[in-house]
């Protein structure tokens, strides 16, 4: 696959996957930290705010591979 092919299905991919990240990490905090005092709720999105982009850095570096050289016979 070409480097160019990549970037454009991991481009979409991130955008899919920081969507679907949000919207699930809020719905657990709605459910599981109604009640918790403030502090509880910065440390969980601080958490949850900053692990989608362990994905994403695996995503990027896969995009940015470059393309594989034909081979000479």
């Amino acid at each position: 696959m070409k480097q160019r092919t990549r970037k454009l299905f991991g481009t979409v991919f991130i955008v899919v996957i920081a969507m679907l990240y949000a919207v699930i990490s809020t719905t657990i905090a709605a459910a599981k930290l109604s009640d918790a005092g403030g502090w509880t709720h910065l440390a969980y999105f601080f958490f949850t705010g900053l692990l989608w982009i362990v994905p994403a850095m695996l995503i990027i570096n896969w995009m940015l591979k470059p393309d594989k050289e034909p081979k000479d016979t």
